[in-house]
């Protein structure tokens, strides 16, 4: 076994002198200086932010700062639970979030899997290229082009409805309409970009399977159930496991731009909550509880989600 293998399997912690360990760190130390930028990363912009948690148990003061404000305990989480308007937000939150992932998620391994099938190489890069550029478009910009597609005046959409003898409808005025918006929006935008993890998965596939399959007399759609969608299995799992962890965060600027008085009953979400009555109305120990709450229960849903899932495929993010 090559010396490298033996280093990779022993580590440093079996390192049997400081002398050794020292020489080792110093063997790899531009890796170490490299992966810097991204510990400090972490470390002021995730872990620090852990202590801000305090608030959602206190009755916060910004002048008394977290050593002067008082303690309430659990009292902001009894209000949120209590409140009628937070179910309803709740359960928009659970909604949205639950459509995106039974959407949006299936969406770039199925044009992952249609681009693979591309034979020229000019054509399958401008595909690509024209799946990419939603993403790089801010919800700003996406929104003021869903918003002017679905106009009832100008809007191709009703042009379409209207030319077919019928009334045209005001979209972003309606709450039944929100949701569908809201998801088919986030599927335009981020479909193409979710395909490059799959297309690169793709790519260290054994090019001799295929070879083999088709001798066996396999057509395309057999190799894909049977070859295909197997070697992507361990990538979706881990990306399937990654969304699940971001379930509450649906976005706030992804509702924001649509959101109105009209169809926010169905289209509000907790994070436009938090910055209504977080920030405009100043209650910063609620909002902090209820963002507590949604960290809770990401954490459970991923731990839940890996634990299943190394049961059933023996893959999982630890």
């Amino acid at each position: 076994m090559a010396k490298s293998n033996i280093e990779a399997e022993i580590g440093p912690m079996r390192f049997r002198t400081a002398k050794e360990r020292w020489a080792y760190l110093n063997k790899y130390k531009a890796l170490y200086f490299i992966s810097i930028p991204g510990i400090l990363y972490f470390l002021l912009f995730k872990y620090v932010p852990l202590f801000g948690s305090v608030m959602a148990f206190q009755d916060y003061n910004i002048f008394k700062g977290y050593l002067g404000s008082p303690w309430v305990g659990l009292e902001h989480f009894q209000k949120m639970f209590q409140y009628t308007d937070f179910l309803r937000i709740l359960k928009n939150t659970l909604l949205l979030a639950f459509y995106s992932l039974a959407i949006s998620f299936p969406v770039p391994i199925i044009l992952a899997l249609l681009l693979n099938e591309i034979r020229k190489v000019f054509f399958k890069r401008v595909l690509q290229t024209v799946f990419y550029m939603p993403h790089f478009l801010s919800w700003v910009v996406i929104g003021g082009i869903a918003i002017e597609i679905l106009s009832p005046r100008s809007g191709i959409v009703n042009n379409i409805i209207t030319s077919m003898g019928f009334e045209p409808i005001y979209f972003m005025g309606e709450e039944s309409y929100i949701r569908t918006i809201l998801v088919s929006s986030g599927v335009w935008k981020d479909a193409g970009w979710g395909t490059i993890i799959y297309l690169a998965a793709l790519t260290s596939i054994n090019p001799e399977l295929y070879e083999a399959s088709e001798i066996d007399g396999a057509g395309r759609w057999k190799q894909t159930l049977s070859i295909t969608l197997p070697a992507l299995m361990p990538t979706i799992t881990i990306l399937f496991l990654l969304q699940i962890g971001h379930f509450m965060d649906f976005g706030f600027e992804r509702v924001s731009i649509f959101l109105n008085t009209l169809n926010s009953g169905k289209g509000e979400i907790l994070d436009t909550y938090i910055y209504t009555v977080g920030l405009l109305d100043r209650q910063y120990s609620y909002t902090t509880a209820i963002g507590l709450f949604k960290s809770v229960v990401g954490l459970v849903l991923i731990m839940t989600g890996n634990t299943l899932s190394k049961k059933m495929t023996g893959e999982g993010l630890y």
